[in-house]
Parts: structure tokens; C-alpha cells; sequence
């Protein structure tokens, strides 16, 4: 006998197993068949991260190769990145980085519940690439000082010996990682689970930390300036970019929506 499964497009994504159960009478026959992993669905036109053009979907889901864009604007440097999202083991590393996240701790059914919204997935992945709220995070990121008893984050170019470093090492942050490093691992996961990512580098970027949309830069009388602001601007910045529809805000802000996952302040 031939089974035909056919699953909403909106299910929970994660392991599942797959169980046959025989009624006949009052006896009742159950039977393992095994066990398969469902994933966000880009090429199924009912799932929230459906895109329609084939070429996109070749580039920002089945590609294992990337550049990534760093430097500073007047000298802009290409680095190649293996993102390795079909590599061994790497989609049960994904999928137990779900499972390790604050938000499953906090409350499973909910948490599991909820899988099937790239908006919810893409959130909790974001919080978990980096390990600076002691979530069991992916990467520690360091910006100052020495690294020559860790890896210095300049050195790695794919997302593949990270993230097996990581789940090696009993899932303790791997150090160290800065803004490129945790875009180019986030893109490897979101990949992995079927939500289209891409990388998005910004020169000259903007930090400002009380959300008062300005950078704020303070002198004295005598035109001293005065170090009293935390608002920054970096000579770049990386950062992620998933394609799914928004329909908690509407149709106008469907497509590419932006996840940073670069540990510089909590968000609310």
C-alpha cells in the first residue's frame, strides 16, 4: 500500500515521527515507520516564505557559497564565505539550537507551537547565534583587546567548522565571532530550515543606542569634543535580510525583512 502525506503549509517545522495505526474491531495495531524533518516550504506557494522566482530561490536558499562585503567605504574588501547549509549534521545542529533556546526553556508547547512562523523562528535564531545572554548561544563576539588565546574572528571563512565546533564543544559559545561572522552563520541556519537569507553590509553605519533616530555628538564651550555619547558610527556593519510575508502588519511590508543578530544591546 502507497501513502500519500500531505502537510499544511503553515505545520510546525522540526522532527516528527511517523506512527501506523491499525483498528480492526476493539483491537487497535500501532506500528513505527520512522521518523522525517519537515521545513519551511520556499517553493510551495501557501507557505509564508513562498518566492516565486526560481533564480532567487537557486541564489538565496540552495547556495552554499556567498560573498560578504567588509571594510570600509572607501576601501571595500570581498570576502568569500561558505555557508555549507546542506553539510553533515548541520540540520540536526539547527534544529537542536531551537530546542536550546531561552524561549523553548521557558515554555515548550508554546515554543514548538509557534514553529511554524519564519517571524518567531527567525527571532529565536537570532538570539541564539550569539551566546552573550547566556542562552548556549553559537559565537561569543569580541571586538577589543587580544585573541590569541581563541580564534580571531577575522580568520574564518564559512559557517560549517562553527557551528560543529560548537555542538562539539557541548554547545559553549565558540569564540570569537564579529558582525560578519554572526550574519554569515545566521544565514547558514535560516537556510538550513528553508527561509530564503541573504547578507546585507552597510558602510559608514549608524549605532545609535537611545533610539532617538540621530547620532548624537556633544562639545563643550570652547568646541572640545565630549565623550558622554554612546551613539557610534562604525565603518561597517553586516546583517541579515529573510524573505516571508507579514500579515501582522500587511501586505505592504511583505518580502526581505531584517534580522541582526550582532549582540551590541538587548532589543525590547
Amino acid at each position: 500500500t502507497n501513502f500519500i502525506i500531505s502537510s499544511p503549509a503553515n505545520a510546525v517545522i522540526g522532527r516528527y515521527n511517523l506512527i501506523l495505526q491499525v483498528t480492526s474491531g476493539n483491537k487497535i495495531f500501532s506500528r513505527f515507520l520512522g521518523q522525517f524533518v519537515l521545513l519551511f516550504n520556499p517553493w510551495c506557494p501557501g507557505d509564508d516564505v513562498y518566492m516565486a522566482n526560481e533564480n532567487e530561490r537557486q541564489e538565496y536558499v540552495l547556495n552554499e557559497n556567498g560573498i560578504i562585503f567588509v571594510g570600509n567605504a572607501k576601501y571595500i574588501e570581498a570576502r568569500g564565505w561558505y555557508y555549507g547549509q546542506f553539510q553533515d549534521h548541520l540540520l540536526n545542529i539547527c534544529l537542536t539550537m531551537l530546542d536550546l533556546s531561552l524561549y523553548y526553556r521557558q515554555d515548550p508547547a508554546i515554543d514548538v507551537s509557534r514553529r511554524g512562523d519564519p517571524k518567531y523562528v527567525g527571532r529565536v535564531i537570532s538570539s541564539m547565534i550569539n551566546g552573550n545572554d547566556n542562552d548556549n548561544g553559537v559565537l561569543l563576539g569580541k571586538w577589543q583587546g587580544s585573541f590569541h588565546s581563541h580564534e580571531n574572528p577575522s580568520r574564518w571563512d564559512g559557517s560549517v567548522v562553527i557551528l560543529q565546533k560548537w555542538c562539539q564543544d557541548n554547545y559553549k559559545p565558540v569564540q570569537y565571532g564579529q558582525c560578519w561572522v554572526f550574519a554569515g552563520v545566521m544565514c547558514t541556519v535560516l537556510r538550513c530550515l528553508g527561509i530564503p537569507t541573504r547578507l546585507v553590509s552597510n558602510f559608514n553605519s549608524a549605532h545609535d543606542v537611545d533610539r532617538n533616530l540621530s547620532i548624537d555628538k556633544y562639545y563643550d564651550s570652547s568646541g572640545k569634543s565630549l565623550n558622554i555619547s554612546k551613539d557610534s558610527t562604525w565603518d561597517y556593519h553586516v546583517w541579515n535580510e529573510s524573505w516571508f510575508i507579514r500579515p501582522d502588519l500587511g501586505t505592504p511590508y511583505n518580502g526581505w525583512q531584517v534580522l541582526d543578530a550582532t549582540p551590541q544591546e538587548q532589543s525590547r
